[in-house]
């Protein structure tokens, strides 16, 4: 892929000693600017695959503030693709400009197509992808979130041999590609652990299709009330971590996935001498767009 890409490093976390336990953060959110963490491994084989199949348009599907959306954006049009994006609410047609993630995907020449929440419920439909071929002509179909075999394939290739050592990997999830690709490389001996961004557990089937190793678990306990749903306390926590750290987090992914390993280890979840390695998935420029929600509704704001 035409990207030029940074080396992720295995971030040292600020923790009392008297925990005993060490926790270390992946940057992957670093690799790139527009197209960082689990979003570059997704997209890579996606797009190698539609080039060489000889596609020149890519059709995916996101909300509002979807990072898959930006991220599909940039990277099709560097990558010399047309890109349409299917969002997910009809209101958002005329308030493009007000969204930040939507004016970026626009301004990489992403074209919209905005249904209803109802008719969006249809997209894994193959009457409904059907009916959008007839409409836009042929193109290479890239789910929502990204996730398939061959983003799988790609986020196989986050860790790497120094990750050895770790006993436990950690990862946001949201539609299980990611999780899946990190248990698929995972080493023996490690355990690899998933913070879903939506309520419920109903994820381990969706990831169980990409995986056969045993040694991964849901952690379902800080999804804050679903996905892009966020407290105070989620944001006083964001903004301290960024403080003591010098690591941004976003608020609908990576932020929870931090809280919650905290929140474990306080708890004791982990023993003396244990090692995490929690991965950074990216997905930061959904602050701007989270902070504008936080603002109407008179909330602190997570500090960029």
């Amino acid at each position: 892929m035409n990207f030029k890409l940074e080396n992720s490093i295995n971030q040292p976390i600020l923790l009392p000693k008297s925990l005993g336990v060490d926790l270390f953060i992946k940057r992957e959110d670093e690799i790139h600017p527009f197209v960082s963490g689990n979003k570059y491994r997704k997209l890579k084989y996606n797009l190698l695959k539609a080039k060489s199949s000889g596609f020149e348009t890519l059709l995916t599907f996101g909300g509002a503030f979807s990072n898959h959306i930006a991220a599909a954006a940039y990277a099709g049009k560097i990558y010399g693709f047309k890109t349409i994006g299917v969002i997910r609410g009809e209101e958002l047609k005329g308030k493009i400009e007000e969204n930040e993630t939507l004016r970026f995907a626009k301004s990489n020449g992403m074209q919209f197509e905005f249904v209803s929440r109802e008719v969006y419920r249809n997209k894994n439909e193959a009457d409904f992808q059907r009916n959008l071929k007839e409409f836009f002509g042929d193109f290479y179909l890239v789910p929502e979130g990204g996730t398939n075999e061959l983003a799988v394939k790609g986020c196989e290739e986050i860790l790497s041999e120094t990750d050895k050592d770790f006993d436990y990997v950690c990862s946001a999830v949201g539609t299980g590609g990611t999780l899946s690709g990190l248990i698929n490389c995972s080493k023996p001996g490690q355990q690899v652990l998933g913070f879903p961004a939506l309520k419920g557990d109903f994820l381990k089937e969706d990831i169980s299709k990409f995986v056969t190793k045993i040694n991964w678990d849901l952690v379902t306990d800080y999804h804050f009330g679903g996905y892009a749903k966020i407290n105070n306390d989620l944001v006083t926590f964001i903004n301290k971590f960024k403080a003591d750290n010098e690591i941004p987090l976003d608020p609908v992914y990576t932020g929870k996935m931090i809280f919650g390993i905290f929140d474990l280890i306080k708890k004791g979840f982990f023993k003396k001498g244990t090692k995490i390695l929690a991965i950074h998935t990216g997905g930061l420029q959904g602050i701007d767009g989270m902070n504008s929600i936080l603002t109407k509704k008179n909330m602190p704001i997570i500090e960029k």
